[in-house]
């Protein structure tokens, strides 16, 4: 039971630093550095620091290589979770 909680809120956070870092790739603080404060901090500092920033102008994003990686690695943790939730991936602790 405590794994799953610990491994629900990794994934939880992980979540919303990635929401932060998109609202991050409209800005000029761009998505990578929203999503490392959001990381480093807390989600919340993460999204008051991408509102502080300018706005890019308008259809433009500012993602890197970032973007693409970052997606990946959440993807693959949302599936753990999943597979481990429902008991095909064993978890000892």
């Amino acid at each position: 039971m405590g794994f799953s909680l610990v491994l629900f809120g990794l994934l939880t956070g992980s979540l919303l630093a990635v929401i932060v870092g998109l609202v991050g790739a409209r800005r000029n603080i761009g998505f990578g550095w929203a999503f490392l404060l959001s990381v480093i901090f807390t989600p919340l500092v993460g999204l008051i620091l991408c509102l502080l920033s300018e706005k890019l102008p308008q259809g433009q994003r500012k993602w890197g290589c970032l973007g693409s990686i970052l997606a990946i690695l959440v993807l693959a943790g949302i599936a753990l979770f999943v597979l481990a939730a429902i008991g095909l991936i064993a978890v000892n602790v």
